[in-house]
């Protein structure tokens, strides 16, 4: 028995591939194929937090996946940063199979059996990329996510949706090209390379110049996922997906795992005094506030939501860039602590986008005057994200924002602290007003209550309320904050 526990790693990242083949092979089997998809996720999500008592304990689960050769192996390790990204992307896929059924069937959409098994493919690569400990296996795995998304992206098959998938690829492919040319370079340095807390790059390994190159393509590599600008354009065009999709690509996996790598690179690649030492540090941070700004003044012109709500993410992603980037205790512990927070509210406010599509056909802001007196419940989870976004105590988003404040002031970087109480008011600017309008704006159209299916409606009631606890009481539940204050301790201390 303590060998089959002493597995769960693997076992995590093999039940999605498994339940994809028994998604394909019930093609003809609609409610079967589903069926599937909900026990895949559920066995999955138990697993994860199987192990984190363990994983609060101090202990690190480790084991090779595929031994390649020396140097070169793919090996598996839990700890405390990657139990984060797990849980939050294991929780919320079994939300978003609910919801995918309900969006699914309430649109009749085509070629559902290839978007549950691209969908669990996705969920395969988040896993791995979640628990990889090293550079190579976590190439791997990154690739493997931005192939399985794209089917994804381009879904509807309409020439709009497939110049969105190539716009994707041809980003993100890019990405993985810088990436494994940094992963390469690396293996020549040091052999069989492993993430360690504090980094394992320095100048005795290294002159600086080769450091900051490399330092380079790993951003690079992270940062076409992350949404970084000016390296987040595909980001916005793939909103021609179905929103299930969009909350993947947002929440659960693949921009989470885009600002995971940015933790891991920055971490437990090079570590604090490697960056400060080279210089990398302020620019990074500079480029996260600019973003954070820039991209948050663009969402208030957007009259599509989700495309808004894109825009939003964009922002959102960059304070967990800052707060790498700021290499203070508290604005890593904020960036770690916010991959959860975060996830768990735009999630909300996508579902909502999808719900109010699915049942009412509205996708445009200037359309949602009074949309509130027909979904009430859904409204009121939007409600709720959108207060969390912002950064409004007690929501999740004030945790987040409090911390990188103090972090940027224990950097002495006043002028980030200032970067976020604007886009704290630009949050409010480009949210509030649909939420307002959406209760008190007048309407002859909406008049009447009609919410959507529950299937539609639950789903985001739900990772509302978890996004209330996640405010109000941080420290229970899947306990991201005692995972966040253990990474920073590792990470800033040099080791576990």
């Amino acid at each position: 028995m303590e060998t089959l526990l002493a597995y769960r790693p693997l076992w995590i990242v093999l039940v999605t591939p498994i339940a994809a083949a028994l998604i394909v092979a019930s093609d003809r089997r609609p409610n079967l194929r589903e069926s599937w998809t909900i026990l895949a996720s559920v066995v999955q999500a138990l697993l994860v937090a199987s192990m984190l008592p363990a994983v609060l304990a101090g202990e690190d689960f480790e084991l090779t996946l595929l031994p390649l050769a020396s140097g070169f192996d793919l090996v598996l390790r839990v700890d405390p940063l990657g139990m984060t990204f797990a849980l939050v992307a294991s929780i919320l896929w079994v939300v978003t199979s609910v919801y995918s059924i309900g969006y699914m069937r309430a649109l009749d959409e085509k070629h559902q059996t290839g978007y549950y098994a691209s969908f669990a493919v996705c969920i395969f690569a988040t896993m791995g990329l979640a628990f990889s400990a090293n550079p190579l296996t976590f190439l791997v795995f990154y690739e493997v996510l931005t192939i399985a998304t794209y089917p994804l992206v381009a879904h509807k098959r309409t020439p709009e949706a497939v110049r969105a998938g190539r716009k994707y690829l041809a980003y993100t492919l890019s990405a993985g090209l810088a990436m494994l040319l940094a992963v390469g370079w690396i293996q020549t340095l040091i052999p069989a390379p492993s993430f360690r807390p504090g980094g394992f790059l320095d100048t005795s390994i290294a002159p600086p110049a080769t450091l900051v190159v490399l330092f380079v393509l790993l951003m690079l590599g992270v940062g076409v996922k992350a949404g970084v600008m000016p390296l987040h354009a595909w980001l916005p065009t793939a909103m021609i997906a179905p929103t299930p999709v969009s909350a993947l690509l947002h929440a659960v996996a693949v921009v989470k795992a885009g600002v995971f790598g940015v933790l891991r690179v920055t971490g437990f690649v090079f570590g604090a005094d490697t960056m400060r030492e080279i210089g990398v540090h302020l620019p990074l941070a500079t480029i996260a506030a600019f973003t954070i700004v820039v991209s948050s003044v663009i969402a208030l012109s957007q009259d599509n939501l989700k495309r808004r709500l894109a825009y939003s993410t964009v922002s959102q992603l960059s304070y967990i860039v800052l707060g790498a980037a700021l290499l203070s205790a508290a604005g890593l512990t904020a960036s770690v602590i916010h991959i959860a927070n975060h996830a768990f509210m735009k999630i909300t406010l996508f579902f909502v986008a999808g719900a109010v599509y699915a049942h009412l056909h509205v996708e445009k802001v200037s359309e949602m005057k009074g949309i509130g007196r027909a979904m009430p419940w859904t409204m009121g989870a939007f409600t709720v994200g959108a207060v969390g976004i912002a950064g409004i105590p007690p929501l999740p988003g004030f945790v987040s924002k409090w911390w990188l404040g103090i972090g940027a002031l224990q950097a002495e970087g006043i002028v980030f602290l200032l970067v976020l109480v604007v886009s704290a008011l630009l949050n409010v600017l480009y949210l509030f007003p649909i939420a307002w309008q959406a209760f008190f704006g007048k309407s002859e159209r909406f008049t009447r209550y009609d919410e959507a299916r529950l299937a539609l409606a639950v789903p985001p009631v739900l990772t509302a309320a978890a996004s209330i606890v996640l405010g109000i009481a941080p420290a229970i539940g899947p306990r991201f904050w005692d995972l966040a204050q253990r990474v920073t301790a590792s990470v800033l201390g040099g080791g576990s």
